[in-house]
């Protein structure tokens, strides 16, 4: 945007030259009046040294006469001496004055001050100037003859002294008649010059008061014609700036608010009085301490003449902001505006910036209920999928197991709990259930479920890193609760909706092996090889006493078939790999046809999906690292489930990278929990049990699937419940198997 010039130049362009033409008439006058002041000077000067000169020759025709009427006076006396010194000095100052105006060099006079002497140049006065020097240089000779002994008392200086003084009586007549013509046609010269210099001054004066009246005529008229136009185009600006709806104002480079701005900014913005505020100062407290220096930076990037409007207009932070009411305004508690920021130009400099600011606050909640409503809609269609492509007994077992364990949390938060102790076995248990809810959700694509699960565990980790729990932290957790409630009883009216008699599910024929893959598009190579035995020493872990033991396993392969849960977890598998960026071939020779117990069919899948998740996301390394390690690029895990005499057990083992023992003492020291010098100490089962306690992972960062330290946690608390057992089996770099025993009877 530009600054419009309505005849600024024809405005002002003769206004300016008017001053200008007015200054040059002063200026050639002073000019003129400098130029004849040292002409004058100079004529004054030549009058002084000619009258000095005059003066000189009369003072020595003086002491000559006094000299000689004193011939019998000692020559030593003091009136001797005095009058011959100045004798001598008068005759040096006549000829270096008569010099000096013949040459225009310049004089030094008996104070020691340099005179500079203006050359005569009129021939009149050069011809009287030329009768004086000659005169004097009759004159000079004979006094020089005369000095010359005149103070030796063995020489007779007598008769020179009397030719002198006869000299002198000629020569000094002359030299007077002559030095007085030249100082009477100097004196004229001079008159002469005066009267021009005052005639023309009288001129320019007059001249110069008559310009000045012109001036004061035309242009005082001129310049009320203007203001009349300037104030008609205000009052046409304020009336403009009293209808408008939208907020207008300019800021300069300082950020302040120009003193003109339209009414409805006032309460668009909700203050009075903006004009010349400084913009910052408006908005302190209303929008984020970071969002206003962001605003500040970006306000400089706009005067920045080098950077693109339109590049740095996408960077606007105040498009659709929400801004807060400051304390003691009236009306809502915020509402959302747009501001957007225009370039003001003075020719091609940046003037000022042009702010247009709406009220959308109506535009920006119709969009968060669109939003809202649409994501109502993916969720919808989300669960739809879900209900479609998954057993109706997996989702009734997820609808089942979601509500006990919101039920559980629910009871955990009614209990206050008094110390400090209770207060963390509390938030560790709602860890643990909001932990299995989500990988149950995340199992079956449920992404809303997960994401809620997500935010709570957000709020659960920051509790655990807090240090001292009260109460009231717990409070915001029942918001989330809500939530799943409520997405819980949409699946399972959807489910209802679409078949009111599913109650059981087709059990569905699907090969044993899967390649999981980050991007399906790209082919991998099947791996179907047997996990091999591993020869290391197992520790088993027993639920009733938090112990560790070395103990074998037997495992009976024979089993009545039940349900077919190879493709869940075949799902579950693959979504966790892409989601990790890995190659994943998960095998089994029982999930497609192994019966769980009734009563442990929910801490089944829970240990399953745990121990799947960790298989994935700590045990089996990216492809990158199984290459250098010198392994297929794809990790193979197996997961069974037998029953075992009395006994259900789960199998899991994958051939990754192993237990890093070495990285849980490093985890256990990052931590603050254990000094160096203490770890080093800790024996593999002591690290092993860290491994399972809440809120430790030897994952860097936390994500969707790992890093929170509460998988291995739920699995030890499912079986302390189960009262079932635990064996471990681990060789770095090559494997790692977990084995669960859970009683099948209570």
């Amino acid at each position: 945007m530009a600054i419009a010039n309505i005849n600024d130049g024809s405005r002002y362009r003769g206004l300016i030259l008017s001053i200008v033409a007015f200054l040059t008439l002063i200026g050639v006058l002073l000019a003129f009046t400098f130029y004849t002041s040292s002409i004058l000077e100079r004529n004054t000067t030549l009058v002084n040294l000619s009258n000095k000169t005059a003066n000189n020759a009369q003072t020595i025709i003086k002491d000559l006469f006094d000299l000689q009427n004193s011939t019998g006076e000692h020559i030593n006396s003091p009136h001797q001496v005095r009058v011959r010194e100045r004798l001598e000095t008068n005759t040096q100052d006549i000829d270096q004055l008569l010099k000096g105006m013949s040459n225009g060099s310049n004089y030094i006079n008996s104070n020691g001050t340099t005179i500079s002497v203006p050359q005569i140049k009129g021939e009149y006065e050069q011809n009287a100037l030329e009768t004086a020097q000659q005169e004097w240089d009759k004159l000079k000779p004979l006094i020089e003859n005369y000095l010359e002994g005149a103070d030796d008392i063995l020489i007779d200086s007598s008769s020179e002294l009397a030719l002198a003084n006869d000299q002198a009586k000629t020569s000094s007549l002359r030299m007077n008649d002559s030095l007085n013509e030249l100082t009477d046609e100097v004196y004229a010269q001079s008159e002469a010059q005066a009267n021009t210099i005052r005639l023309v001054q009288l001129l320019g004066v007059a001249a110069i008061f008559a310009y000045f009246l012109v001036f004061v005529f035309f242009f005082v008229r001129r310049l009320r014609e203007t203001d009349a136009e300037a104030l008609a185009a205000r009052r046409e600006t304020q009336e403009i700036m009293q209808t408008v709806n939208t907020g207008l104002f300019l800021l300069d480079k300082d950020l302040n608010i120009g003193q003109q701005h339209s009414r409805a900014l006032n309460n668009i913005i909700g203050t009075d009085n903006l004009a010349g505020e400084n913009f910052t100062s408006v908005l302190r407290g209303r929008i984020s301490d970071k969002d206003l220096t962001t605003t500040k930076q970006f306000i400089e990037q706009l005067y920045n003449p080098r950077v693109k409007e339109k590049l740095v207009d996408s960077l606007n932070p105040l498009h659709k902001v929400r801004l807060h009411n400051v304390s003691g305004e009236q009306g809502s508690d915020s509402r959302f505006l747009d501001f957007k920021f225009s370039r003001v130009y003075n020719n091609k400099d940046i003037a000022r910036i042009l702010v247009n600011v709406n009220d959308v606050s109506d535009a920006v909640y119709l969009e968060q209920r669109l939003e809202k409503e649409r994501s109502q809609n993916d969720m919808q269609i989300e669960m739809l999928t879900t209900i479609l492509n998954v057993n109706p007994k997996v989702i009734n077992e997820f609808i089942d197991n979601t509500k006990q364990h919101i039920e559980k949390i629910n009871n955990i938060l009614k209990n206050p709990g008094s110390s400090q102790y209770e207060l963390e076995g509390k938030l560790k248990a709602i860890y643990r259930d909001m932990h299995s809810l989500k990988g149950e959700a995340s199992a079956l694509k449920l992404h809303s479920f997960t994401k809620i699960a997500s935010e709570a565990e957000d709020k659960l980790h920051a509790l655990q890193n807090q240090g001292t729990l009260s109460g009231n932290d717990f409070l915001p957790l029942a918001v989330h609760l809500d939530e799943l409630l409520t997405l819980s009883n949409t699946i399972e009216a959807l489910g209802e909706r679409i078949n009111q008699s599913s109650a059981a599910a087709t059990p569905r024929a699907v090969e044993p092996q899967v390649v999981v893959e980050p991007d399906a598009a790209q082919p991998v190579a099947q791996v179907s090889e047997n996990l091999s035995t591993h020869s290391t020493s197992d520790n088993t872990y027993s639920a009733s006493d938090d112990t560790y033991s070395d103990e074998g396993m037997d495992i009976d392969l024979d089993d009545d078939s039940d349900d077919d849960y190879m493709p869940y977890y075949q799902e579950f598998a693959q979504d966790i790999a892409t989601r990790q960026d890995k190659y994943v071939q998960l095998q089994s020779q029982t999930l497609s046809h192994v019966s769980v117990p009734e009563r442990l069919k929910k801490p089944v899948k829970e240990i399953s999906i745990q121990l799947l998740r960790n298989a994935i996301v700590h045990g089996v390394e990216t492809p990158e690292a199984r290459k250098s390690a010198g392994k297929s690029n794809v990790g193979t895990i197996e997961l069974e489930m037998q029953n075992v005499g009395r006994d259900f057990v789960i199998t899991i083992q994958d051939d990754g990278q192993g237990i890093d023992y070495d990285s849980i003492r490093r985890r256990l020291v990052e931590g603050s929990r254990y000094s160096k010098e203490e770890v080093a100490t800790f024996s593999q089962a002591k690290l092993l049990k860290q491994l399972f306690a809440s809120g430790f992972s030897t994952k860097e960062y936390a994500d969707e699937d790992g890093g929170r330290g509460v998988g291995l946690d739920i699995i030890k608390s499912l079986i302390k419940e189960h009262d079932g057992s635990l064996n471990v089996n681990s060789e770095l770099g090559k494997m790692t198997r977990f084995v669960i025993k859970l009683p099948k009877a209570s």
